[in-house]
């Protein structure tokens, strides 16, 4: 036999079946990955909002009317009212119970 160069056919094809085969694996679980982030950043957003209102009511005696009060001020939040990283909306301005309801606002 001569001196093989080169592969088969056969063998471009076996690797090209394991490699769709670890992609098909692999790219769902980063997806999730992704959505799994942005909720858990979702539920850090709504603590930081409710630690941000017992701190208005530390400083001031009283709980703030709307979430409007807390996030339009800017020594609490230099860059604005956080928004959710999923929806990309800003958080109810409606407080239940003096907190933002994590539960109404769940994904």
């Amino acid at each position: 036999m001569k001196n093989r160069k080169g592969v088969t056919l056969i063998e471009l094809l076996i690797v090209v079946l394991i490699l769709a085969a670890l992609s098909a694996i692999a790219i769902p679980r980063i997806s999730q990955s992704a959505t799994n982030a942005k909720a858990k950043s979702c539920a850090t957003n709504i603590d930081i909002l409710n630690s941000a209102i017992e701190l208005y009511n530390a400083e001031n005696d009283a709980y703030p009317t709307n979430l409007t009060t807390i996030t339009g001020d800017t020594s609490l939040f230099p860059d604005g009212a956080p928004v959710c990283p999923i929806t990309g909306e800003v958080y109810s301005t409606t407080l239940s119970n003096n907190r933002v309801n994590a539960t109404s606002h769940s994904h």
